[in-house]
């Protein structure tokens, strides 16, 4: 029996939203991470940024598996993986075991990631999975709202290495649900996908398509701006402002608040004025937040100054990712474990690189995050109006709107 609307929502949810908690549980614990294990700001950044590279060339291993096998089978080996490397981090003793155990993650929450956005593919065309993405980008939205809350109580409570105990039983509660609830979604298992010549074939297809470029970008300068918020906000708020740990993690609240009303905001904004102007609506707010942010730093705005400008980068944020995703993977239904798995690979690869840089001008000043995300904003206006509406997913909803009217 195939699963009810409801079971896919609260699915794709959990799976998507590991990402989420594995990056935002432990923020608030990152400052006590450097003091307890001796290491740099930089060391500790390294544990967020190394995670998040395996995970994006993780899926690139994962999607072809996926599309030979089922995205059953891997997921139950992914999401197994992820509670042990969990249970390795909470128990890491120095800050190389502690990376070691997170590139581990990072594999593992690959699989989860990449199967969640090719099941969208699996079972609705782009612009229905963009409705159903939204969704469950709302759902994913509530567990970001929850992780830098749980994170900064048992933080206060029971110490940094209980914060990633927390991941562990996220982990495990998502294994538990895939394993009694999801229903396989890939229709044809494809028995040449993992061959060199028609895997070559398939990334070719892929990278070849205007429209995975366009839709690629879109998410993943959008979360080039959420990464750097993930990377330094910590140092910043907790370092200069001198914000507790409970106090930071109303900061992550509002910043994951403002992106579930983002998700929200998309579907009502899809279903009046569909992908095009949508997509344009969210660019003018990435960029007008961006630049906003400088503009308040040069008036020594402080924190808020920082907090309020990035939570409209953030709404926009809710819109770009179900477009961006969805629009990603569109194009490919018989090969969509590819398709997101390289759209996946380039996002992360986008915030590593993000990373790095912010790795070398980050010392608790705010001047880095507040010109990296005004770029970001700048980059996403860019693409929202000069080529989103050169994409064929763009024209085929305009052909289908005529022929409707």
């Amino acid at each position: 029996m195939p699963m009810t609307e409801l079971q896919t929502v609260v699915l794709l949810s959990l799976l998507l939203g590991l990402q989420p908690i594995t990056t935002d549980l432990y923020l608030p614990a990152l400052p006590g991470i450097t003091a307890s294990l001796e290491a740099s700001v930089a060391q500790a950044q390294q544990t967020l940024a190394a995670m998040l590279f395996a995970f994006g060339v993780a899926q690139l291993f994962w999607g072809p598996l996926s599309d030979r096998f089922g995205r059953k089978p891997i997921l139950l080996a992914g999401l197994s993986l992820y509670v042990a490397a969990a249970l390795g981090c909470t128990f890491a003793t120095s800050m190389p075991q502690l990376l070691g155990w997170r590139v581990v993650q990072g594999v593992a929450l690959g699989a989860s990631v990449m199967a969640g956005r090719a099941i969208v593919r699996d079972l609705h065309d782009p612009l229905a999975g963009a409705k159903l993405l939204s969704r469950a980008f709302s759902g994913l939205g509530l567990l970001a709202c929850l992780s830098p809350l749980v994170g900064g109580a048992t933080v206060y409570a029971l110490g940094w290495r209980a914060t990633l105990f927390v991941l562990a039983v996220a982990g495990a509660i998502t294994l538990a649900f895939t394993w009694c609830i999801f229903r396989e979604t890939l229709a044809r298992r494809n028995p040449h996908a993992l061959r060199p010549a028609a895997l070559l074939r398939a990334w070719r297809e892929v990278l070849g398509h205007r429209d995975f470029w366009i839709f690629t970008l879109l998410a993943s300068s959008s979360y080039g701006g959420l990464f750097t918020f993930l990377a330094s906000s910590s140092f910043i708020f907790i370092n200069l402002y001198r914000f507790s740990p409970t106090e930071y993690s109303l900061v992550m609240l509002a910043s994951a608040a403002s992106y579930l009303f983002g998700t929200v905001l998309c579907r009502r904004l899809l279903g009046r004025f569909g992908l095009r102007r949508t997509v344009q609506l969210g660019g003018v707010l990435s960029c007008a937040a961006g630049g906003l942010m400088v503009i308040l730093l040069l008036g020594r705005g402080g924190p808020m100054g920082l907090l309020l400008p990035f939570c409209g980068f953030m709404i926009a944020h809710g819109i770009h990712q179900p477009c961006g995703q969805s629009g990603a993977v569109g194009a490919f239904p018989q090969s969509a474990g590819v398709a997101s798995a390289l759209s996946g690979f380039v996002m992360m690869s986008i915030a590593f690189l993000t990373g790095a840089v912010l790795g070398v001008v980050m010392r608790d000043n705010p001047w880095p995050f507040a010109g990296l995300v005004a770029f970001w904003g700048a980059m996403l206006f860019v693409l929202a109006f000069a080529f989103v509406p050169r994409s064929r997913l763009v024209a085929s909803e305009a052909v289908q709107t005529e022929r409707a009217g």
